[in-house]
């Protein structure tokens, strides 16, 4: 099987992890296809709402609460700051009741004040509701746990890329959707004050039924209840003659060999395993990864190495503190917090730097920056996983992060001392060159995340993924800061972005030693 059929066909599969080792993308009736489709259209929606404020804000909202440019800055940082409180969370609660059960949490949850965000008639109101509106940002660590649960490690970096990559569109669609829905209520002879606050029922509604969707048509892992995938596990090495139990200990896997086992049963037991072999090789032809030729060392690698665990508060600490974690932690930093920070003042730079663009014209060129996250985004974990397939070295992925992330910020720098005074060239600079880099480094980050520390993915998970909305709040405050001299803020930000990734792009991309993850 091969070429574009891996689009829509049953995708071959791990037998020891029961991961897939393709993406179904345009099938979205098969188990795996269906948990791809939830975990990025779930993301999707949620972003949507996330931004949903900033397309109506400058102009019809600002204006039915009198709040002013200052406040708004404001605002876009409050919305920030929930997001990141919530991914740290989250993270811990995916190894504690799965991806799934959390994924459907921060949806409800969001949804509540997305219902209610037609309530605000003072700043301060304004403020509480984008705070807690945040949570929805919170859903894409369950959304990359989840999709790294199903797919293997030959795909996991464009699979993590393409679900975060679609759902980032959401940010991008948000700024013909809503204005859209409020021109329609407007049309309707709704009166401006009512139209936009009747416009966030619209979210509000989708964001339900894809909750409750992913809930009763998905299953938490590849091999049934998440409260079970231990046993699983166990289980499944077992059928293929591993006598291996897995202990409830970070990433450890106890081998329980009988003692009287004899010279035959070894070679029975060997016998088995190439025979295992042979049938893979005969299902899906000869395997280019060194993850595939398996023999019983290997599975046991496997099983010890992608099992996640309950953590405690110590191997939380642990893990989080850990230099492989704090490097992508400080990479998303950048790039994630440039792409949330950059969106927040986009329409809003253009319409300075280019007046006659107008409202819908400069909200248009800002769609474009977060729609590009549907190409870009995939196309850096596609660029991802095949360095890591000729290279069979994460140092490959790792190298890739950090160039693509030093030429963002030389990008930024670029626009940032230049301010642009042709559309061209801002486009060329900001929606080509700055989006190529910065959202391809993003989905580069998450090709890695699944390889460190992958007994406590979800922890890295949540800490990569709030850092990133530090990054986004502490650049908002370098925009803030510089009030309207937009090109100052941006070539500071470009300046931070480089030297961060120069620092520590020498660090190890993995512990030494680690087992499992490679």
């Amino acid at each position: 099987m091969s070429g574009i059929s891996l689009l829509w066909t049953a995708p071959e599969v791990n037998p020891i992890n029961k991961k897939a080792r393709s993406i179904p993308l345009l099938n979205p009736i098969g188990v795996y296809g269906r948990v791809f489709f939830f975990s990025w259209f779930g993301f999707f929606v949620a972003f949507w709402s996330w931004y949903a404020f900033p397309p109506l804000l400058h102009d019809v909202i600002a204006k039915d609460l009198h709040i002013s440019t200052h406040q708004i800055s404001i605002s876009n940082i409050i919305a920030l700051v929930a997001t990141l409180l919530v991914r740290l969370v989250a993270g811990t609660a995916c190894d504690y009741f799965g991806p799934r059960w959390t994924f459907a949490g921060c949806l409800l949850l969001g949804a509540i004040p997305t219902f209610l965000a037609g309530t605000a008639y003072t700043v301060h109101e304004l403020y509480a509701l984008r705070f807690f509106i945040g949570i929805l940002g919170g859903s894409f660590v369950p959304c990359q746990v989840w999709t790294t649960a199903f797919f293997d490690k030959n795909v996991v970096g464009r699979a993590n890329s393409l679900t975060a990559g679609f759902g980032n569109a959401g940010g991008g669609v948000t700024y013909f959707v809503m204005p859209a829905v409020y021109k329609a209520l407007v049309n309707d002879d709704l009166t401006p004050d009512v139209a936009w606050r009747v416009a966030f029922v619209v979210p509000g509604i989708i964001i339900i039924a894809v909750a409750a969707g992913l809930v009763l048509l998905c299953p938490d892992t590849p091999t049934g209840k998440w409260s079970e995938r231990i046993q699983a596990a166990d289980s499944n090495l077992r059928q293929h003659n591993v006598q291996a139990s897995i202990v409830d200990v970070p990433g450890s896997v106890t081998a329980e060999r009988k003692a009287s086992e004899s010279e035959e049963g070894e070679k029975s037991k060997s016998e088995s395993l190439a025979d295992e072999e042979k049938k893979l090789d005969n299902t899906r032809g000869t395997f280019e990864d060194n993850e595939a030729q398996i023999g019983e060392q290997e599975m046991l690698d496997t099983a010890r190495g992608e099992i996640i665990v309950k953590p405690s508060f110590k191997t939380t600490l642990k893990v989080m503190c850990s230099p492989q974690s704090v490097v992508l932690a400080l990479c998303y930093f950048c790039t994630f917090g440039t792409e949330l920070s950059v969106n927040s003042i986009l329409g809003t730079y253009f319409g300075a730097r280019f007046p006659y663009l107008g409202l819908q014209g400069s909200g248009n060129w800002a769609a474009m920056f977060g729609l590009l996250n549907a190409v870009f985004r995939p196309l850096g974990g596609v660029l991802s996983d095949y360095a890591y397939k000729y290279t069979q070295s994460l140092w490959a992925k790792k190298l890739l992060i950090h160039g693509y992330s030093i030429l963002a910020g030389a990008f930024l720098v670029a626009q940032g001392v230049t301010d642009s005074p042709s559309l061209g060239q801002m486009i060329g600079l900001i929606n080509v060159g700055l989006a190529f880099f910065m959202e391809g480094a993003n989905g580069m980050n998450y090709a890695l995340v699944p390889h460190v520390h992958p007994y406590a993915n979800g922890v890295v998970s949540g800490f990569v993924g709030a850092s990133g909305n530090l990054g986004g709040i502490v650049f908002a405050c370098i925009f803030l800061k510089e009030g309207k001299d937009y090109g100052r803020a941006i070539w500071i930000i470009g300046t931070i972005v480089m030297c961060v990734n120069l620092a520590v792009c020498w660090i190890r991309p993995v512990p030494r030693g680690q087992i499992g993850g490679r």
